[in-house]
């Protein structure tokens, strides 16, 4: 809850405040969607692998480079936290405030997901949304965020003082410690923050706090990815459902989520990784 302002307006306030915005990175040098490229690739896929994520429970994954794959809504509505690492150096993983802010706060197709720093590299492209029809609401609420973190048992604690094990934060630490074999304490210092598939979210416009509401998914409905990658994956299926009223316990009706990967025709698949790691020298002034 914020205070309410303990100084008054300066006699320049409006002139402060009227001053335009300017979009904080230039993009124009980062190359462009290649929409003939995923749409070839797309042409001659051929399921590989299937995993079943169930209610209130994650699961890893993996994808070779140049497959895709998509998370499908199977029973009912459902929201999704992805977590997403480099298969062989679990180092580089999802970055989502620099995909934030090289994007938007809501991704959809022709989006990319970045890799942390030093690394900063696309891990995987957006290449399909079916809810990419939804856009922006009334309420300022869009689907796919990379603003929200993951609801957490940390700060569940804090603001109940119960321990509840099933949020996505102890999720993805059980299904990568079940992945790679190590301990809860190691896995957990590898989970990060998420992308939220099919969560609709925004920001109240009079508090500006962070909001969430009923997600529009519907069985058959998919987002999908092509991994510029080697990737290792971790979904959770959320407690919090269609996260239309809470989250964080066992009141919300919650369905399974899948994961399908995909190999491309012979033609289309590329081997190996399709994006160089950043070319900053590395020195930081020293």
């Amino acid at each position: 809850m914020s205070l309410a302002p303990q100084n008054p307006e300066p006699s320049d306030a409006h002139e402060r405040r009227s001053v335009e915005p300017t979009v904080v990175y230039a993009v124009d040098a980062v190359p462009v969607y290649d929409q003939d490229f995923y749409d070839l690739v797309r042409s001659g896929l051929t399921l590989v692998e299937e995993v079943t994520v169930p209610p209130r429970d994650a699961r890893a994954f993996r994808v070779p480079a140049g497959h895709v794959f998509r998370i499908v809504s199977v029973e009912g509505p459902q929201v999704g936290d992805l977590n997403l690492w480099h298969a062989n150096d679990l180092s580089e993983r999802f970055y989502s405030g620099k995909t934030r802010a090289l994007h938007a706060t809501h991704v959809s197709t022709g989006d990319r997901l970045w890799s942390n720093l030093p690394f900063l590299r696309p891990l995987a492209t957006i290449t399909h949304d079916t809810l990419d029809w939804y856009g922006f609401d009334e309420f300022g609420g869009g689907i796919h965020d990379v603003i929200g973190t993951r609801c957490d048992p940390h700060t569940n604690h804090l603001l109940t003082g119960q321990d509840y094990d099933y949020c996505c934060h102890s999720n993805l630490t059980r299904a990568l410690a079940a992945e790679t074999g190590m301990t809860a304490e190691e896995a957990e210092a590898h989970v990060h923050d998420v992308l939220n598939v099919f969560m609709c979210t925004g920001f109240t416009q009079d508090t500006k706090q962070y909001f969430m509401k009923a997600s529009p998914v519907r069985p058959g409905d998919f987002i999908e990815f092509f991994a510029e990658v080697d990737l290792l994956g971790a979904l959770s299926a959320c407690p919090g459902g269609d996260c239309g009223a809470s989250h964080s316990d066992d009141v919300a009706q919650c369905h399974p989520l899948l994961v399908q990967v995909f190999r491309p025709s012979q033609e289309h698949l590329i081997n190996g990784q399709l994006w160089p790691t950043s070319g900053y020298g590395g020195h930081h002034g020293l």
